[in-house]
C-alpha cells in the first residue's frame, strides 16, 4: 500500500517530530506532510503514518505517539519519543536509502540510536534536563532547533507551519552528516586495522590519509600506539592520540622543546631537516616529507 500522507501535530514543534519528518520524507518523498489535530486525520489508515500525535503506539497500524499512558519504553526502561519510535521502525530502511552498505546497516543503526536518537528521546520526555550540558546546553541541537520557532507575537496564521517547513532542511543536514560520518568511520576501520597490524609493536601508526582511527585502536587493544602519522596535502603530520573523546589529555605529548616552534627554529630543536611546525599545545607537528615526519616520530617516542 502506498503511503500518501505523513501526519503529525500542528502548532509548536520539537526536535522529535522534526527529525521523524526527515526520516519519513526521505522514505516517502511523494507523501504529503500534514500538521493537524483534526481527529479524522489522526485515525489509523494504511495510506498514512501518524507520529507524535494520536494517543497510541501501534507500529502495525503505523501510529507512533509517546504521550499516552503507559508510554512506550525501550528494553532498558528508558522512554521513547516519536523520533525513537520512528527510528526503530524505519531507521534501517532510511540507511539503505542513503546507500549505507547492507553489511554496515545494523551497526550504524545502533550507533546513531545511541548517540543521536536517545538524547532526543530523553530530553523530549524530561528524563534528563538540558542543564546536564552545562554552559553548552543552549548549543544542543534541540535547543538550537527551538530558536527556529516563530516569535511569540508573530500573528501570521501560518507562522508555525512556515517555521517547521524552514527547519526541516536544517535538521536533514545534521542527520545526514551524522550518518555520513558513521559510514565513513566504518569504512576507515578496515584500513586502520590493517595499519595497526603492519605497525606491529611500533608506537607509531602510519595511515594512508587522515581518517577516524580511535575506534579501531580500541577494538584492537593497541594501547602501545602513541602517535599517528598521515600525509596532508604536500606535507606530513604527526599527531597525538586523545585518551578519550571528551578529553584533551593524550597518551603522550610531543616534546616540550618543540612547542610553538616552526621552520628553522623547529629544525634546530629537532635536528630534522624539513620540520615545519609544532602546535604550542603539542598535539600535532608538521614536516615537509615522510622521511622527516618519521624522524620526528622516532624522537617523540623516545622522549615519551
Amino acid at each position: 500500500m502506498t503511503i500518501t500522507h505523513l501526519v503529525t501535530h500542528s502548532g509548536g514543534f520539537h526536535a522529535d517530530e522534526l527529525m521523524s519528518s526527515v526520516i519519513l520524507t526521505r522514505l516517502f518523498p511523494e507523501a504529503v506532510l500534514m500538521r493537524t489535530r483534526d481527529k479524522a486525520w489522526l485515525a489509523p489508515s494504511p495510506e498514512r503514518i501518524i507520529y507524535d500525535v494520536g494517543g497510541a503506539f501501534e507500529a502495525e497500524a503505523q501510529i507512533f505517539d509517546h504521550h499516552q499512558r503507559p508510554s512506550p519504553l525501550r528494553e532498558d526502561g528508558q522512554p521513547y519519543s516519536s523520533f525513537g519510535l520512528i527510528w526503530a521502525q524505519y531507521g534501517r530502511a532510511y540507511l539503505a536509502a542513503l546507500q549505507v552498505p547492507e553489511a554496515e546497516i545494523e551497526a550504524i543503526h545502533g550507533k546513531f540510536d545511541a548517540r543521536f536518537v536517545l538524547p532526543v528521546d530523553l530530553l523530549d520526555n524530561g528524563a534528563v534536563e538540558p542543564s546536564v550540558a552545562g554552559i553548552l546546553s543552549v548549543l544542543s541541537l534541540p535547543s538550537l532547533l527551538g530558536t527556529l520557532k516563530p516569535s511569540f507575537d508573530d500573528a501570521s496564521p501560518t507562522a508555525d507551519d512556515d517555521a517547521f517547513k524552514a527547519a526541516l532542511p536544517i535538521v536533514q543536514v545534521f542527520i545526514e552528516a551524522q550518518i555520513r560520518n558513521l559510514a565513513a568511520s566504518a569504512r576507515a576501520q578496515a584500513s586502520v586495522m590493517a595499519a595497526i597490524e603492519a605497525a606491529g609493536t611500533s608506537a607509531v601508526l602510519e595511515l594512508p590519509m587522515g581518517m577516524p582511527f580511535r575506534s579501531a585502536l580500541d577494538k584492537a587493544g593497541a594501547d602501545h600506539i602513541l602517535f599517528v602519522v598521515t600525509p596532508r596535502g604536500g606535507d606530513w603530520t604527526l599527531g597525538g592520540i586523545k585518551l578519550s573523546g571528551d578529553s584533551f589529555e593524550q597518551r603522550a605529548d610531543l616534546p616540550e622543546a618543540w612547542a610553538g616552534l616552526s621552520d628553522a627554529e623547529l629544525e634546530a630543536a629537532t635536528g630534522v631537516k624539513g620540520a615545519k611546525f609544532c602546535h604550542k599545545a603539542r598535539f600535532i607537528a608538521v614536516a615537509s616529507s615522510r622521511e622527516a615526519i618519521l624522524q620526528m616520530a622516532d624522537l617523540a617516542v623516545k622522549a615519551a
